[in-house]
């Protein structure tokens, strides 16, 4: 049993339902209810299929080894994860990242669908009996957390790229961006020379694909914010090409200076204009930022804290 002491909320509550989902289908499996073929992702041309199975798929699991590992590696990653986005964003990212895996695992069984030839008839042999191309479909079900776990673990990656983790076979310490790379080869390489269609490989590269792009979408809208944009619209509108940034390069330096004359600032005109004094209070803001969390943890922030220091990140 997982240690839930200190776990922010949606960590431990989705640890919670993904394992009480389990023993429920491990007792009605021995009354002949098959939970994981009613709640697993069925490929979409098959008659099993329903849309929610995108979302209920990633709390089902085939067996114990199966949830062990994954809900392990949710619990180490996860948790950091939500300390430094939020409750709201981090619920977001895990079923954005879980349903993206899901879309992949279908798009990549439909290439195998078509490749096989599948599309030309209606019954497939199987173990000397012919099987119904309907029934034979429904066999091809996915379960598990498995995407929303490698999301996870890609966002961990970027947010924290030089912490190290200790891996447990081997027990090795390596940085989090190394560690998330060579997952990502692995499941790359597997999926492209693996024949077990009973580990999707390229779900787990689809979870990490959309935890990819949520993470630079965010960080393209702090970019945003920061620069005082307020919408995308206004982001292009007011974004200078590379020609207009030299153009008006060039029409300064062409235009002749005028005669400087001696003028009195005071010490606040330049301090607003002065980057260095800018630079300098953001600094002394994030340094008061990290002390209050040394203090009294990272719970205790305010919401424009949190943003504060989640848009220093990212820059």
């Amino acid at each position: 049993m997982f240690i839930l002491f200190r776990v922010p909320p949606v960590t431990k509550n989705l640890l919670v339902i993904n394992c009480l989902l389990f023993f429920a289908s491990s007792i009605l499996a021995n009354s002949g209810v098959n939970l994981n073929d009613a709640l697993g992702l069925h490929f979409f041309k098959s008659d099993s299929f329903r849309l929610y199975q995108l979302v209920t798929y990633m709390f089902m699991h085939a067996n114990f080894e199966h949830i062990f590992f994954n809900m392990l590696a949710f619990w180490m990653f996860g948790r950091m994860l939500e300390q430094t986005w939020g409750a709201k964003r981090y619920l977001i990212f895990y079923l954005v990242c879980g349903i993206g895996a899901g879309l992949c695992q279908e798009v990549v069984q439909y290439i195998d669908y078509l490749r096989m030839g599948l599309d030309q008839y209606s019954a497939v042999s199987s173990g000397g009996r012919l099987i119904p191309m309907s029934d034979y479909l429904s066999l091809w079900t996915t379960v598990g957390a498995s995407g929303a776990v490698y999301g996870i673990l890609l966002g961990f990656g970027m947010m924290f790229p030089n912490l190290r983790v200790l891996l447990l076979i081997p027990p090795i310490p390596l940085k989090a961006k190394y560690l998330v790379m060579g997952y990502a080869v692995i499941e790359l390489l597997s999926g492209l020379g693996s024949s077990d269609s009973n580990v999707a490989h390229f779900a787990h590269l689809g979870g990490m694909l959309f935890g990819f792009i949520m993470i630079m979408m965010w960080r393209k809208e702090a970019q945003r914010a920061n620069q005082n944009y307020y919408s995308w619209d206004e982001y292009r509108s007011r974004k200078q090409s590379m020609w207009d940034k030299v153009k008006s390069k060039w029409e300064e330096t062409s235009k002749p200076k005028p005669k400087m004359r001696p003028t009195e600032h005071t010490s606040d005109t330049q301090a607003k204009s002065d980057p260095l004094a800018e630079r300098r209070t953001r600094q002394e803001e994030i340094d008061r930022i990290l002390d209050k969390v040394k203090k009294s943890g990272y719970g205790s922030l305010t919401e424009q804290e949190k943003k504060t220091l989640f848009d220093f990140r990212n820059n």
